[in-house]
Formats: structure tokens, sequence, C-alpha cells
């Protein structure tokens, strides 16, 4: 793994030096934004439920990320209007809880908030953080971690971009910037993807293929995507461009798969608009069937290149392992699965229930459910595309019943339309999966006000070094 030149973090149990020095050139000056610093002694006295340590500072609380309970620390401090942003600029007195991060890019990209925590400090940060939201129904379980807390995202997104010696770059976005931090190994993702993009870099240094500039609109690719099938071991790259013209195509899928044969699919897709979206419409298979496929819980599931599917896999299955459970299935019961994806949840449940209706929004997601039920020969589900809180509130108005309802909303949550149409349906039991326990929290209010009861909540840490925590709920209605 290589360590950037720039980076000078020093530490000792009594003295951590963070300062750092960062690539400033899309930055104005401190002064045109109207900011002033300041540097301040704090210690802190807890944290946010975003991993930030917390600390008073005249007579207000700074939020300051790396910084743990219990340390002294100096921080800058840049007040900007009524707003004030802390950043850690050197600990004084170290908390036994403190590790040196491993990642020689950590306080660089954001994309991790926790590396700098031992693993059992970030179980009780994750613990703690569930418990307090959960505390109005009942005492979360403890929280299933991860044996090796590395290596385990499938998905993978390098951007690209040059540098100011117009060299050409490849990395992630800074957190809040647009500013392109160089990295040649991130630890929580495949290693193999890692080893491909670094390939693709010394392809486009050796040749005429250039990255996409955002200021001057010109130049080829944006960024590559990559999925890997942790069981399968099938690879796909996917090249995100802002032209379908890629002149020296087959020489690029000739190079990279020389290099690579464990890759079995690579494919063009093109994003011409001036967006945040990664992957534009517009899609071709360079090479193989354009799809993947991986096993999650004992089925075998097709992933495209706009397919969500989760991003841990062995926590995953822990995660459906536990809402299976929680949903008590005897082959008799008719199993509403909402929010249902390319169907992995439904798919899963459908070896234990007697029939599983699949409802989503996404025609895409919802023909890649229908196409991994045919895969693995259910017969006793089906999937439709559409809304799932009027899916369910029509069926209540047929008289029709299901037992379970398993919901897996987005980040947001459910909003009150779904949720009283589950109320409407009056489901014995609702098993409730979510990335944000934040939402999940606020739904399960709604639902207690509306006749059900909260039985268990399992949390599971499905991204570990970040502050995410994913958590499973069961409720019962009263």
């Amino acid at each position: 793994m290589s360590k950037r030149k720039n980076k000078t973090y020093k530490t000792n149990k009594n003295n951590t030096n963070l300062s750092r020095k960062r690539n400033t050139k899309n930055s104005p000056p401190a002064s045109s934004r109207g900011q002033k610093n300041m540097t301040a002694e704090v210690t802190c006295t807890g944290l946010t439920n975003e991993g930030k340590g917390l600390a008073e500072w005249k007579g207000k609380q700074l939020e300051v990320p790396q910084l743990l309970p219990g340390e002294k620390a100096e921080v800058t401090v840049t007040k900007q209007g009524k707003f004030e942003n802390a950043e850690l600029k050197r600990v004084i007195e170290s908390a036994e809880d403190r590790v040196e991060p491993p990642c020689p890019y950590y306080y660089e990209c954001g994309g991790c908030q926790l590396q700098h925590m031992s693993n059992n400090a970030q179980a009780g940060f994750k613990q703690k953080t569930i418990d307090s939201l959960m505390k109005p129904f009942r005492k979360p379980n403890p929280i299933l971690m991860m044996d090796h807390p590395y290596d385990y995202r499938n998905k993978s997104h390098t951007t690209f971009g040059t540098n100011q010696q117009r060299q050409v770059i490849g990395g992630l976005y800074a957190q809040n910037t647009h500013e392109i931090i160089p990295i040649d190994r991130c630890l929580i993702q495949d290693p193999k993807a890692d080893e491909i993009v670094e390939t693709i870099k010394d392809y486009m240094r050796n040749s005429k293929m250039q990255p996409y500039n955002e200021d001057t609109g010109r130049g080829f690719l944006r960024h590559v995507l990559i999925k890997v099938g942790k069981v399968s071991g099938e690879i796909m790259v996917v090249l995100v461009a802002a032209s379908s013209e890629f002149k020296g195509k087959n020489k690029f899928v000739k190079t990279v798969r020389a290099a690579h044969p464990e890759i079995t699919t690579m494919l063009l897709n093109v994003n011409k608009r001036d967006t945040s979206v990664v992957l534009g419409d517009q899609e071709k298979v360079l090479f193989g069937k354009g799809t993947i496929t991986d096993t999650l819980c004992g089925l075998k599931f097709e992933i495209s290149a706009k397919s969500f599917y989760q991003i841990n896999p062995s926590q995953t299955e822990k995660l459906y392992g536990k809402a299976i459970e929680m949903a008590e299935l005897t082959g008799k019961e008719t199993v509403i699965d909402a929010y249902c994806g390319i169907g992995t949840i439904g798919l899963v449940a459908s070896k234990e229930a007697g029939k599983v209706i699949g409802v989503e929004l996404n025609k895409d997601a919802v023909k890649d459910a229908i196409r991994n039920s045919k895969r693995n020969g259910v017969k006793n589900a089906r999937f439709y595309k559409g809304d799932a809180g009027e899916f369910m509130v029509e069926m209540a108005a047929r008289g029709e019943r299901a037992e379970v309802v398993i919901m897996d909303p987005p980040r947001s949550g459910s909003d009150e339309a779904f949720l009283s149409s589950v109320a409407k349906l009056k489901p014995a039991r609702v098993v409730y999966v979510s990335c944000n326990p934040d939402t999940q929290a606020r739904d399960l209010k709604y639902l207690v006000k509306h006749g059900y009861k909260v039985e268990e909540i399992q949390p599971v840490d499905m991204f570990p070094q970040t502050y995410h925590v994913e958590s499973v709920a069961k409720l019962t209605r009263k």
C-alpha cells in the first residue's frame, strides 16, 4: 500500500499530531469566504450519532470529527456567520480506545468515520446509539459485529481526473467537495477491485484515453464501477464515460482482461449529464453477458450495473436470517415484501412461507426479481411494479389478508401513507429492516400508536469503520 508523501500523522500515547496538507487548488482563500479561524483547547464529553466528538467552547457545543470521549485536544474552529466548524488539529491526551487508522487516506477521505476507534469501541458506540434511539420501545439485542471488518464491500466506485501536473489520477471525492483524493487501496472494499482500477490507470497513462474534466466538459472516462460476486468470484467492470464513442475499446478490453482474467463482463455506460448521479441511461456490453451472479442465503441472484444488491453479503446473511426468524413462518403465511428491489429478502422468505408478494416501484428491479425467482425455481413468489402502500390498501379493500409484512425502505424511512396502509391491512407481524435507525424509530412510533407492539430489535454492523448501523425490528399486532 503506498502512502501519500504529504501526510504527516505522528502518533504516541499522549500527543497525536493530525495536521496535514490539503490540496486546496479549487478552494478560495478563507478571507474571501468570510471565515475566521481560531485555535482552541477542548475536552471531549461524548459522541454524536455520526461518531463526532462533542466539546464545549465559549458556551457552544462543537462537533469534532475523530475525537473520542475523555480526550483533550487542540482544534481549529472556523467561524462563518453564525456557524462554527471544528477540525481536529492535535490530540494532547489520548483515550484508551484510540488506535492508529490503518488507512493512509483516512483523515482526508471521509468515507470511513470510525477507523480511529478500536473494534470494541466501535461496537460500544453503535450499541449505545441504537439503545438510545430505541429506548421508547425496548432494549435492543447485542449488535452483531463482523469478524474481519475490512474488504467487505462488493461494489466500488472510482472517480477519474488529473492532478496539478496533469497526470491521470483515480480515487474518491474528499468529503463535501469535488476534490479527488488519489487512492491506491480502499481497505473496506474488495482488493480485486482496487487491482483492476490500478490496471485501468496504467492503461490511461500509456494511451490517449483522457479522464473527463467537469470544468471544460472535455475528456472521456468519468468513473469506473466494479461489482464483485463474493461467492461466485464473478466480476463486472462498468466504464462510465461522457461519450458513446470509445476509440480503442477492443485494445482496452483485451489489455485489462489479460491482467485480470477473472473479469466476466465489461460494460460502457454513457452519462453526458452534469450531475452527481454516477450512471447514465445508455448502456452497452463490451464483453460477457452484461450481468454477474452471486449467492446469498443459498439463492443465486443476477446483478446488473443498476441493480441494488446488499454491499456486505456476509453480514446481510445474518440480517436476513434474523428477519426470517422474526417473521415466524410456518409455510402457510402470505408475506408482503415491500420495497422488494431485486427480490432478495422475499425469495429468502419464500422457502418458509406459503406465498410471497413482492412490490417495488422500480420496473428494472421488478424484472430482475422475476428473473431471480425463475433462476432459483421459486414457485410461490410473485413480483409487481407499483406502490406497496396502495397495493396493501387495495388488498384490504378486497378483504384479502397477509399475515406478515416485511419492509425494507430507503434511508429516509417510510411515509405515513405506507404506514397507514400497514395499519389497514392488519398483518399479525411486521418485520422492519432499516439502514437508518433514526427513521426506523420514527416509523416504529407510528406503528405502535396504531395497534402494534415492538417485540425485538436486532442491530447489525453492516458497514464496519463507518457510523452506519443496520437494524431489524419485529412488531406484533396487539
